[in-house]
C-alpha cells in the first residue's frame, strides 16, 4: 500500500531532493513573512508616500538587475556554495537590522539599504537553488518535484507569510525579521546536507569572462525555438498581466465595490486557486502533453482579463480569480518544467536568469501602462487592455506555443 508521504514525495527522488524541498518551504515561508513586514516597517518610520514606494521598489528591482550576473554566477561555480553563502549574506543583513532595531537606531535609509541587500541575496540564492533540480531529479520526474516546489510557494510565501508577517509585526517591529533570519539558518543548514552530483563542466569553461557567457546564456536562448518561444510568452503575458495587475486594489474597490479588504480577498482566492492546481497537477499531466496545457493555460489567462473587465460582481470576480490562481500555479510549474527539461546542465543558471528578466521586464513596463490606461481612461481600462494585447498575441503564436513541447 502508498503511503501518503510516498504519494507526494515520491523515494525516487532522493534524499538530496528532500533536504531542497524542506529548503525552500522554509526560505519561503520567510520571504512571506518579510513581504508584509518590509512596507510596515518603512511606513512605521515614515509617512512619506515616495519612501514608502520604494519599499516595493526594493523587491522588483534586483531581480531586474542582478538576475544576469547571478545566472553567470550559477553556471561557473559550485551551485550548492552559491546558495550558502547567497543566504549566509541575507542572515547577517537581517541580524543587523534587528540590531538596529534593538536599540531603537533604525532609520528608513538604514532600513532601505538592508531590505534592498536582502534583496540582492536572495536574486542569487534564487537564481542558484533553481538549478539544483535538473540535477538532482531525472527528467521524467520534474513534473512532480517543480509541483511540489510550487505548493510550498503558494501556501508558504503566498498564503500562510503574508497574515504571519503582519501579526509578528503587530507584536513588535523586530519579531517578523528575527524569524525570517531563524527560518533562512534553518534553511542553510538543510542544503549544506545536500550533495550533488559530478556537473560536468571543464576546466576551460571556468575561465572568468562575463560578456562571452552572456552572450552564450542569450544565444543558445535564441537558437533554441522551444526556449526562445517561452521566454518570449513570458515577456508579453508578463507585460499584460502587469498592466491589469498592477491597478488590481483599485479594480476591488472601484468596479467590484469590495472597499479596502477586497484587494485581500480576491489575491486569497487565487491562492486557493493554487491550491487546487497542485492537487489535479498530477492528473492533468498524465492525461494533457505540456504544450496543450500551456495553449490551454493562455487561453485561460486571456479570458480571465475580459471577464474581470466585464463584471461588477465580487461573485463573479471571485470564481475568476479561483480559476485564474490554478492556471497561475499550473503554467508556472509547467514553464519551469519545460525549461529544466531542454537547457543543458551548464547553462541552466544563465538562461533562467533571461527567463526573469522576462518576468521583470514584463511587469515592470506593463505596471507603467496600466498605471496611464487607469488614469484616463478608467480601473477597466488595463484590463481590456491586457485581454487584447493576449489575444493577438495567443493567435500570432499558436503554432509556434506547441514547439513547447520539446522535452530533450
Amino acid at each position: 500500500m502508498i503511503t501518503v508521504m510516498e504519494r507526494f514525495l515520491p523515494a525516487r527522488l532522493g534524499t538530496g531532493f528532500r533536504w531542497l524541498l524542506a529548503s525552500s518551504w522554509l526560505t519561503n515561508l520567510g520571504d512571506g513573512v518579510a513581504a508584509a513586514a518590509g512596507p510596515l516597517l518603512i511606513a512605521t518610520l515614515t509617512g512619506d508616500p515616495l519612501m514608502i514606494s520604494l519599499s516595493a521598489l526594493v523587491g522588483w528591482a534586483p531581480p531586474l538587475l542582478f538576475s544576469l550576473y547571478a545566472g553567470v554566477l550559477s553556471d561557473r561555480y559550485d551551485r550548492r556554495r552559491i546558495v550558502l553563502v547567497a543566504n549566509a549574506m541575507r542572515v547577517v543583513v537581517l541580524a543587523a537590522l534587528v540590531a538596529l532595531m534593538v536599540t531603537g537606531t533604525v532609520t528608513v535609509a538604514t532600513a532601505l539599504v538592508a531590505l534592498t541587500l536582502r534583496s540582492i541575496a536572495e536574486v542569487f540564492a534564487d537564481n542558484a537553488t533553481a538549478t539544483l533540480t535538473p540535477m538532482m531529479v531525472s527528467k521524467d520526474d520534474l513534473v512532480i518535484a517543480n509541483a511540489r516546489l510550487g505548493t510550498g510557494f503558494i501556501t508558504l510565501n503566498q498564503l500562510a507569510g503574508p497574515p504571519i508577517g503582519a501579526a509578528l509585526f503587530g507584536l513588535g517591529l523586530t519579531w517578523p525579521f528575527a524569524g525570517q533570519l531563524l527560518l533562512v539558518v534553518a534553511g542553510i543548514v538543510l542544503v549544506s546536507r545536500i550533495t550533488l552530483p559530478p556537473d560536468g563542466r571543464q576546466a576551460d569553461d571556468l575561465m572568468p569572462n562575463t560578456v562571452r557567457e552572456l552572450i552564450a546564456g542569450f544565444s543558445w536562448t535564441i537558437q533554441h525555438a522551444a526556449v526562445r518561444t517561452l521566454a518570449l510568452t513570458v515577456l508579453i503575458f508578463n507585460f499584460t498581466f502587469g498592466a491589469a495587475w498592477s491597478v488590481l486594489v483599485l479594480y476591488t474597490q472601484e468596479q467590484l465595490g469590495l472597499g479596502a479588504l477586497g484587494f485581500g480577498l480576491m489575491t486569497t482566492i487565487g491562492g486557493i486557486g493554487g491550491l487546487i492546481g497542485t492537487g489535479l497537477y498530477g492528473a492533468i499531466t498524465r492525461r494533457v502533453s505540456l504544450g496543450v496545457l500551456m495553449r490551454i493555460g493562455l487561453i485561460i489567462e486571456t479570458f480571465t482579463h475580459l471577464g474581470l473587465a466585464l463584471t461588477h460582481s465580487p461573485w463573479i470576480a471571485g470564481g475568476i480569480f479561483l480559476v485564474f490562481g490554478a492556471h497561475a500555479f499550473i503554467w508556472g510549474t509547467t514553464s519551469v518544467t519545460v525549461r529544466q527539461r531542454a537547457v543543458p546542465r551548464e547553462l541552466q543558471g544563465r538562461v533562467g536568469s533571461v527567463n526573469t528578466v522576462c518576468v521583470y521586464a514584463g511587469l515592470v513596463v506593463g505596471s507603467l501602462i496600466g498605471g496611464v490606461l487607469a488614469t484616463r481612461l478608467g480601473v477597466a481600462a488595463p484590463f481590456w487592455f491586457a485581454f487584447a494585447g493576449s489575444a493577438v498575441f495567443v493567435v500570432l503564436l499558436w503554432r509556434q506555443l506547441m514547439l513547447i513541447t520539446h522535452d530533450d
